[in-house]
């Protein structure tokens, strides 16, 4: 599904603490940490330099703290108001159920059993009490389906990887365990990506 020349400027929320210690994240509302602050303001140069006109962007972020955080301060390093942009509930983390707070280490040894089965189709295993890849790029499309104009999306790692597959072709498998970089903007256009860097 192509987007229709609309373009993406795919943003993931800047780190936490939790990032930092390998915790899955997926509803918590986890805020970011001092890094992730800076990740934040590097990603708006980023979205300055590629779009040329950040001020005639749409902004849209998922609702949960660290996304919400990341697009004001991005926004405030724009010059544009930090709060006046569009939340949506869809573009939330992937939900990890019951192993959300743990790393994945702990995993292996807590649900050895049900790590295996993630490892043989990351993309469709359903972690318990959470959803897959399938489900999640479910209402991500949806959601996408009502950004009509050039827009930043300031989102989650999960998302990213649904988007990337969804709209430009990467492979199940190679993007259910993409390492999506914070601080990063992603270009979606034209059934291709760019990732781009301060």
């Amino acid at each position: 599904m192509l987007l229709s020349r609309r373009r993406i400027f795919l943003v993931r929320h800047g780190e936490t603490d939790w990032n930092l210690a390998g915790r899955l994240q997926g509803g918590q509302d986890i805020p970011l940490n001092d890094l992730g602050r800076e990740q934040a303001a590097r990603a708006a140069r980023v979205v300055e330099r590629l779009s040329g006109n950040p001020s005639g962007l749409a902004y849209v972020a998922s609702p949960l703290g660290r996304t919400t955080q990341t697009m004001g301060i991005l926004r405030a390093q724009l010059g544009l108001p930090p709060d006046d942009f569009r939340r949506d509930d869809r573009l939330k983390e992937i939900t990890f159920g019951r192993w959300e707070g743990f790393s994945w280490p702990e995993l292996r040894r807590r649900d050895p059993v049900g790590m295996l089965t993630r490892d043989a189709d990351p993309w469709h295993f359903v972690p318990p009490g959470g959803e897959n890849y399938v489900m999640l790029t479910s209402r991500v499309m949806e959601a996408v389906g009502d950004i009509v104009e050039d827009s930043v999306v300031v989102t989650h790692g999960g998302v990213v990887r649904a988007m990337l597959h969804a709209f430009a072709g990467m492979p199940q498998a190679e993007a259910a365990d993409l390492p999506v970089r914070q601080g990063a903007v992603y270009l979606i256009e034209d059934g291709a990506f760019e990732l781009a860097v301060a």
